[in-house]
């Protein structure tokens, strides 16, 4: 059973940072790209960073995170990480890493650039971050 479990979550001051980590299990881990998305409350659920297969070794960060958060895999571990910095009251969220179903960051292109949650398919139970100001 494919399977994802995030950790690293909690309470953190404003302009602190902290690191998540999305664990695989079950799959191929380098046969797929892994994305992270955050849902606050009362809110959709927003694409926040996405990372290819190695190979490829592409990132996609939403505007609001660029230059803060940084993405990174280490296959050897099946893990993928969301080292965040410059944390604000607006980056308070559920984080949920999932699997894409492509080995690429699959980016819609529009008024800005977004990932969407239906390019993934397997979903971890999430982990709260709460940045209090």
């Amino acid at each position: 059973e494919a399977l994802l479990v995030e950790s690293g979550g909690g309470l953190v001051q404003a302009g602190g940072s902290t690191r998540l980590s999305c664990a695989a299990s079950g799959f191929t881990f380098d046969d797929y790209a892994i994305g992270w998305f955050r849902q606050a409350p009362g809110k959709e659920r927003e694409g926040v960073s996405c990372i290819s297969v190695s190979s490829y070794g592409t990132t996609y960060y939403t505007d609001s995170v660029k230059g803060r958060f940084t993405i990174s895999r280490d296959n050897a571990k099946s893990t993928v990480y969301l080292q965040m910095n410059g944390l604000g009251p607006e980056d308070t969220a559920v984080y949920y890493c999932a699997r894409e179903t492509s080995r690429y960051c699959t980016v819609i292109v529009g008024a800005t650039r977004k990932i969407w949650p239906t390019d993934y398919d397997i979903w971890g139970q999430g982990t709260q971050v709460t940045v209090s100001s």
